[in-house]
């Protein structure tokens, strides 16, 4: 079993910064990708950004790219979201998560919320 913590979300105003933090605890033992996907309140659950597991490699949804980094340090089990230039319509429930084979594990979610 996996299990993943959130933290770093919070209220900021459009065109700001944000740093979202997620570690994972457990059987982490093998390689695996982590990364993030949001949910918006009426909304689907809709794909951020991704990492493989020696960092190669790294996949962002379309509304994101250019404006969020997704980063990862394996010595902490630790998946990184920097988000900047961030719009209101970025706000939403931050999940991160962990995919090992067939297996997913997810973490809590964190809220981020972008107003003036």
């Amino acid at each position: 079993q996996v299990q993943l913590a959130e933290s770093g979300g919070g209220l900021v105003q459009p065109g700001e910064s944000l740093r979202l933090s997620c570690v994972a605890t457990g059987n982490t033992r093998r390689a695996y990708t982590m990364g993030w996907l949001r949910q918006a309140p009426g909304q689907q659950r809709e794909f951020v950004a991704a990492q493989t597991w020696d960092g190669g490699v790294s996949y962002y949804g379309d509304s994101v790219k250019g404006r969020f980094t997704v980063s990862r340090d394996n010595s902490k089990n630790a998946v990184y979201l920097e988000m900047s230039n961030l719009k209101s319509e970025d706000t939403a429930v931050y999940y991160c998560y962990l995919a090992r084979g067939r297996d997913t594990y997810w973490g809590q979610g964190t809220q981020v919320t972008v107003s003036s």
